[in-house]
């Protein structure tokens, strides 16, 4: 592949903005402090492009944020009818993350399986019993029940077929050189496929390209792809995880993704064919201190020195115009680090977990980032680009201190004066948890498909899996390649949000998958495929993924066999396989609560182990004991936001530190619904419950009968924790529910004990 040999002496052009030329209208600026974000605004120079406002704030395609809920705005074209069909090629895999072919001549395609396999699926539909990639003996100890770690991605070389290279972004344990009590040491390593065995990779061949440190399980990005453009490996990285880009490991103030010295919430571009610095001296201060296990330096929460290891100039090189090559942006006081990494190209994300090059038209690279509370977001990135987090949260204005609704204002700028570019497309939380980024449909099977960029939502619930498809249409004129090929020249009308539908799927009810959306791919013919599960989680005990392709609406879907195959080695990447066909077996399924479950009517208290069924909140919590995810907020100390949890029950809280804790949860439309003679002496002249305790969370272990105490319940008022809802103040019909003894560790739940819900709940 030809690379781009260009050099940019300097991608962005030096401009001053200052005052409401780098705010949103009605916005106020004071001391230089973004009241919202708290993001300290830097000299304005280096790095800005032509002063427009890029967010695409304001769209009428934009997600509304109404009665204290997002909301997507869906389109509708009327000369275009988004229907399809999924014909089933695959299955028996436990979390498919993600699929994709080398480019040669076999056909194969190669399932990611974040539990640490690559599973070959043949032309005609047989999987492979032994993996061609097995890293299940090098990941971290994954929780069964959700985890964002794991082997997340593969990329194969472009030239594969005659140099049999491919690599990997996985989840290792946390290596001794990281700061303790940190949760895993992400690797980007590079592999060589047997020479003898084209359907397995030498697991001795392995080079660690990277090794990132991560302080939290979430937020990994994990996606790698080399760029049918300039065959550069492109690598996404999350800020580091938690939540609303603050804790351990985050830099106060602006966070990760906004500070140029953090390796981590990035998109990085490095030329793995060159071994030099690809025209530049710079390279990574502690690539040499790391690399020779020097491990005597302070390993704190918030380390003074970088926490990643990268091996530019010895086994891989920087492309040359990467834009902070050559030209260094000033270092600001709010920076961490003294050096920005030339490896990054474009920066301001949260959690890139999906990203793919458009394999026709201009090979644009899109990211389908995860948001936090409130909107979801796709972005076509471009290099030197900025991309808003933690200032936005997709067109949005972000207070890491109010979480639960947009901040009231924000620059529309970075630190460095550079626009921040909005999304293509923003979603609400109204069509499910997480947006699942996708690709442009480059393939024939589905008319009217090509050019239009297909991707999804998670699900809607966090227990059941329901995902649903969407497609994106783009502005007139895009897909004639519109897009510049740096951010510093990218206009309004040239990141304009697309017309966005959801997919009408043949034989599904509701348009949903009626499953997990797990991931997307396509082969070397430029067919797209689904990937789907029934579990929320990487559990190796379940089978339930499944790989789709997508194919015409009146298609019917075969049932795929199991194989034995047989290889015979007869040149460099080519193979003959003899396959010995068996019926499927039985599939395992998973288990998982039922949507609406029903809580008993009498209180319920009893130790997490003994008998649960799946259709009570004990369901609920036995199937998420092991360990289950926090996304933690700021807004009064370090929380953590648990709905999902509870999601049954509809109430919303938080936990800071390692616990016991009593979550106490008393709404105004709760008290209204209590007995009188117990609602006033509790509420004890006041207005209302707002005034007594609100969503508050205290150390401790409190019975029922003590938080029905108001002297209790003036102790637990104002100076204790606050926690803000996720949705409308509406919790359970009594006013109390308490769960002592519930542990917490690293932002993981690690065990819960004892539940008590009130009578009536």
């Amino acid at each position: 592949m030809t690379k781009v040999t260009l050099v940019i002496a300097s991608l962005l052009v030096l401009a001053l903005i200052a005052g409401a030329g780098a705010q949103q209208a009605g916005s106020s600026n004071v001391s230089g402090i973004n009241e919202s974000s708290n993001q300290t605004i830097g000299s304005m120079q280096n790095m800005t492009g032509n002063g427009a406002d890029l967010t695409n704030a304001g769209s009428m395609l934009a997600a509304a944020f109404e009665n204290n809920a997002s909301r997507t705005n869906l389109t509708t074209i009327p000369s275009f009818t988004a229907e399809i069909g999924l014909e089933l090629v695959g299955e028996n895999f436990t979390s498919p993350m993600m699929v994709t072919s080398p480019d040669d001549g076999t056909g194969r395609l190669f399932v990611v399986d974040q539990i640490g396999v690559v599973k070959i699926v043949d032309p005609n539909g047989t999987v492979f019993p032994e993996p061609f990639l097995d890293l299940r003996g090098n990941l971290a100890d994954l929780s069964p029940t959700y985890d964002e770690r794991g082997l997340l991605s593969i990329a194969f070389h472009p030239d594969y077929r005659t140099n049999g290279k491919v690599y990997a972004f996985y989840s290792a344990p946390l290596r001794s050189e990281a700061p303790e009590g940190w949760s895993c040491t992400n690797h980007i390593s590079e592999f060589q496929v047997d020479p003898e065995n084209p359907n397995q990779v030498n697991m001795s061949s392995e080079k660690v390209l990277m090794y990132i440190d991560k302080p939290y399980q979430n937020h990994n990005g994990g996606q790698l792809a080399f760029s049918p453009a300039d065959g550069y490996l492109y690598i996404s990285l999350g800020d580091g995880g938690k939540a609303n880009d603050v804790g351990n490991g985050h830099t106060p103030g602006i966070g990760n993704a906004q500070d140029l010295t953090k390796i981590y919430g990035k998109i990085l571009r490095i030329d793995v064919d060159t071994v030099t610095a690809g025209g530049t001296t710079q390279q990574n201060a502690t690539a040499t201190m790391n690399a020779t296990g020097n491990v005597s330096v302070n390993r704190t929460e918030n380390p003074p020195e970088p926490t990643w290891t990268t091996f530019a100039g010895s086994l891989y090189g920087i492309p040359p115009d990467n834009p902070f090559v050559g030209t260094q942006p000033e270092i600001l006081d709010t920076y961490a680090y003294k050096t920005v990494l030339p490896e990054i190209y474009a920066y301001g994300f949260r959690n890139p977990a999906y990203m793919a090059f458009d394999s026709g038209g201009n090979n644009a690279l899109f990211i389908g980032e995860a948001g936090q509370n409130l909107f979801e977001e796709v972005d076509i990135v471009l290099n030197g680009g900025n991309y808003g987090w933690h200032i936005r949260e997709g067109t949005h204005c972000f207070d890491p201190n109010a979480t639960t609704a947009p901040g009231k204002s924000c620059n529309i700028t970075g630190l460095q004066g550079e626009p921040l570019i909005g999304p293509i497309f923003e979603g609400g939380h109204d069509l499910g948890v997480v947006v699942v980024g996708g690709n442009v449909y480059r393939g024939t099977a589905v008319t009217g498909l090509d050019g239009r960029y297909l991707f999804g939502y998670w699900s809607d619930s966090r227990t059941v899996g329901n995902g649903t498809l969407l497609v994106a249409t783009p502005p007139t004129g895009w897909a004639e390649g519109a897009l510049p090929e740096i951010a510093a020249s990218l206009t309004p009308e040239e990141n304009a949000m697309w017309d966005v539908q959801t997919v009408n799927i043949t034989a599904r009810n509701n348009e949903t998958l009626g499953a997990f959306l797990r991931g997307f791919g396509e082969d070397t013919n430029q067919d797209m495929y689904v990937l789907t599960n029934d579990v929320g989680g990487p559990d190796p005990s379940t089978s339930t993924g499944k790989l789709w392709k997508i194919v015409p609406s009146t298609a019917v879907t075969p049932a795929p066999v199991t194989a034995t195959p047989t290889v015979t080695q007869t040149a460099a990447g080519n193979q003959t396989q003899n396959m010995t066909e068996n019926q499927t077996g039985t599939m395992a399924t998973g288990g998982g609560m039922g949507a609406g479950a029903i809580l008993p009517t009498s209180l319920l208290s009893r130790d997490i182990s003994g008998n649960n069924s799946a259709g009570n909140i004990m369901g609920v919590l036995a199937s998420t004991e092991t360990s289950i995810p926090l996304e933690e907020s700021p807004a009064f100390g370090n929380f953590t936001l648990f709905t999902g949890l509870l999601q049954s029950t509809g109430i919303a809280a938080t936990l800071e530190g390692p616990g016991p804790y009593t979550v106490f949860a008393p709404t105004d439309a709760a008290f209204a619904r209590m007995d009188p003679d117990l609602r006033e002496p509790i509420l004890n002249g006041s207005a209302n419950s707002t005034e007594v305790v609100l969503y508050h969370i205290v150390n401790g272990s409190y019975t029922l009968a003590g938080l029905g105490n108001v002297s209790t319940l003036r102790t637990l008022q104002g100076g204790n924790l606050t926690v803000n809802a996720t949705s409308a103040a509406v919790t359970v019909q009594n006013a109390t529910v308490a769960i002592p003894d519930l542990m917490a560790d690293n932002g993981v739940i690690q065990g819960i004990d004892t539940v008590l819900i009130p009578p009536g709940a």
